[in-house]
């Protein structure tokens, strides 16, 4: 069988950038059994309620759902189980005190696999007040409008 490259999406985490203020961004490894990564290959995940927490040293995937492998056996996973994140020890080491100050967390951001290993985009965050989820949605929209009149110009100026 031919060695993958690239890389394949399996689960976004939208809610994430939405709710907080993304300030740094970490690629890491998983631990996980046979079945995850069967269920995972499928495309089946959720990321929504997940977060990372730092203990003893070693840095764990909460609350991220990989349903069970529909033709699994006795052998199958639990669905919301903690998985061990593999991460240099500097990094963890960082993003433990960061994640101690006020207001920040950890928390995934993407899964996918990269050139057939599964791996996880974490990010460091500050969570975002409600004034400025509604400022994000605003420029949003405004640049929205702003590209809508520009193609509409383009295609005035074509015909």
């Amino acid at each position: 069988m031919a060695k993958e490259k690239g890389r394949k999406l399996i689960a976004q985490n939208k809610k994430a950038r939405h709710d907080y203020h993304i300030l740094d961004t970490y690629e890491c490894g998983l631990v996980l059994t046979g079945t995850e990564v069967k269920s995972l290959r499928q495309g089946r995940a959720s990321l929504v309620d997940g977060f990372v927490q730092i203990d003893g040293h070693e840095a764990w995937l909460h609350n991220v759902h990989v349903p069970e492998y529909s033709q699994g056996t006795w052998t199958n996973h639990s669905a919301r189980r903690k998985r061990k994140l593999l991460m240099h020890r500097a990094e963890i080491d960082k993003l433990e005190s960061k994640s101690q100050e006020t207001g920040h967390t950890v928390v995934p951001l993407a899964l996918y696999f990269k050139d057939g290993r599964a791996k996880v985009e974490i990010a460091l965050a500050k969570g975002k007040k409600e004034y400025d989820k509604r400022q994000t949605l605003r420029e949003k929209q405004d640049r929205r409008e702003a590209e809508r009149a520009i193609s509409a110009v383009k295609r005035r100026q074509r015909a």
